[in-house]
């Protein structure tokens, strides 16, 4: 991963701004994206694709990255946009508000996938750069710590759906709960398996 940025260092670059989202998977709750921009005199040791790490150890290194990169914010879209807008574009949308937040503008932005947001800023698209970009590795991080955090305060108000387990992702016990219980407010509407649950409710209210 440092190879990756490494040589965009060595290429003039001092303000490289990884960006990459969490959150598009899951049935309930917002899609959080992250842009980090890391200090290329400072090395945190581990930081990684946020998928390969323990909960323990990218809570840990979301301190470190808090506390030792230039800069960093997140871009938070709500699950009502994302059933207006569909969760590509509500996830672009997070990763633009995120760069947008930046107190530091970026001479470059790497975005992990193949869509970019609509900035008029340099970027580039650098499918799974998760993998291959420390930058970017650390904005997943950052993305998903937060997410998470996000889906633990929801399930304090809606603990029918063990949001703090799974995160909104359709597991057994959720998809069990969704049937069980029929979507609560921060389901996504427009998401297959609500959708399906959606329309045995109004069947049922119809016989």
């Amino acid at each position: 991963m440092l190879t990756y940025d490494n040589a965009l260092y060595e290429n003039g670059y001092r303000y490289i701004a990884g960006v990459d989202e969490a959150g598009r998977g899951p049935l309930a709750g917002p899609v959080v994206a992250a842009a980090v921009i890391l200090n290329p005199d400072i090395t945190i040791c581990g930081i990684n694709d946020s998928k390969k790490l323990s909960e323990s150890r990218r809570e840990k290194l979301y301190k470190e990255i808090q506390s030792f990169a230039t800069a960093w914010s997140v871009g938070i879209v709500s699950h009502e946009i994302i059933d207006r807008i569909n969760i590509l574009q509500a996830s672009l949308e997070a990763m633009k508000l995120a760069i947008l937040k930046l107190p530091t503008e970026p001479n470059l932005i790497i975005i992990d996938g193949k869509y970019l947001p609509n900035i008029n800023l340099p970027m580039k698209a650098l499918p799974k750069g998760d993998t291959l970009s420390q930058s970017i590795a650390a904005a997943s991080i950052m993305a998903k710590v937060t997410r998470d955090d996000i889906m633990r305060q929801l399930d304090n108000i809606y603990p029918n759906y063990g949001f703090a387990k799974n995160k909104g992702y359709p597991t057994v016990q959720h998809l069990a709960a969704l049937n069980k219980f029929g979507p609560c407010e921060i389901h996504r509407k427009t998401f297959s398996p609500v959708v399906q649950r959606v329309f045995q409710l109004e069947i049922k209210k119809k016989e």
